[in-house]
C-alpha cells in the first residue's frame, strides 16, 4: 500500500491505495503525521521537506522548477522560507528571521506561517528517523494534477466549484471509484484537501514503481541531509 497525504484543519487527511492494480482506496483523518507514517511503502505529502539556510528569489529550487509548468496555477506554489524562520516562536520573530535570511529580504505571509507547525512536524520526524527518508516524499497537488492531466495545468483553481469538478473527474479517469470520490468528507477536512490527498497517492504509487519525477532532477539536500525536491 502507498499513501497520499494533505494537511487539513483537523491535522492530516490521508488516502491509501494499493501499490498496483486496482486502487482500492480508503481515507483516514489523523491529528499527527506520525500516525500515518507507518504501514505503507511510500508516502507523498503536500508539505515542504528540506529547508534552506537562506531563501533565494522565488524560494527553493523546487518551487522555481514547478512554477513554470503550471501556467495560471503557479501562484499555488508558495516560496519556502529559511529553516530559522520556520522554527521561529511566533509570527513576529518568523518575519524578522525571514527578513534576515532571504535575498532579497522579505517577510512571510500569515497563510505560510500557519503551515509552519506541520512543516516542523515532518522535518523532525525525518531528522530523528533517517529510515523514514526512504518513505516520505514531498509533492504538490497542482504538480500531481498536472502530471495526471497529460502534463498540462488544470483550467480552474480548486477554490471554484468548476475546479473541484475538474479534479474529481480527472481522478475518476485515473481509476478512483466514483462512489469513493463522491462520498462525504470526514469532519475536519475539506473536499479540496481530500482530492489533493487522492492525487498525492498516485504520486506515491509512482514513487514505489520508480517512475516518479523529481523537480529539480537530481534532488538537492538541505543542511540536515533531507532531500529537496517536489515529486510528480
Amino acid at each position: 500500500m502507498v499513501r497520499g497525504v494533505d494537511g487539513c484543519p483537523a491535522g492530516w487527511i490521508a488516502v491509501t491505495i494499493a501499490a498496483g492494480g486496482r486502487l482500492m482506496p480508503n481515507v483516514t483523518i489523523a491529528r499527527n503525521f506520525a500516525e500515518l507514517a507507518m504501514g505503507v511503502e511510500k508516502i507523498a505529502v503536500d508539505m515542504p521537506i528540506g529547508l534552506p539556510g537562506r531563501a533565494g528569489p522565488g524560494g527553493r529550487g523546487p518551487e522555481a522548477a514547478v512554477r513554470r509548468l503550471l501556467g495560471r496555477r503557479r501562484s499555488s506554489v508558495f516560496s519556502v522560507p529559511s529553516r530559522a524562520a520556520v522554527f521561529a516562536a511566533d509570527y513576529g520573530e518568523a518575519c524578522r528571521m525571514a527578513l534576515a535570511t532571504s535575498d532579497p529580504p522579505r517577510k512571510i505571509s500569515k497563510q505560510a506561517f500557519f503551515l509552519f507547525p506541520k512543516i516542523r512536524e515532518i522535518d523532525m520526524l525525518l531528522r530523528d528517523g533517517p529510515a523514514m527518508r526512504d518513505v516520505v516524499f514531498e509533492t504538490h497537488p497542482e504538480v500531481a494534477f498536472w502530471h495526471a492531466n497529460g502534463e498540462a495545468p488544470l483550467q480552474y483553481p480548486k477554490s471554484k466549484p468548476e475546479g473541484l469538478r475538474e479534479r474529481r473527474d480527472l481522478l475518476e479517469r485515473q481509476g478512483f471509484p466514483p462512489a469513493f470520490l463522491d462520498a462525504p468528507v470526514g469532519r475536519g477536512a475539506k473536499r479540496d484537501d481530500f482530492l489533493d490527498a487522492c492525487v498525492n497517492a498516485l504520486v506515491a504509487r509512482r514513487l514505489l514503481a520508480g517512475t516518479a519525477r523529481p523537480f529539480p532532477d537530481p534532488p538537492g539536500r538541505d543542511g540536515h541531509g533531507l532531500p529537496v525536491a517536489i515529486w510528480a
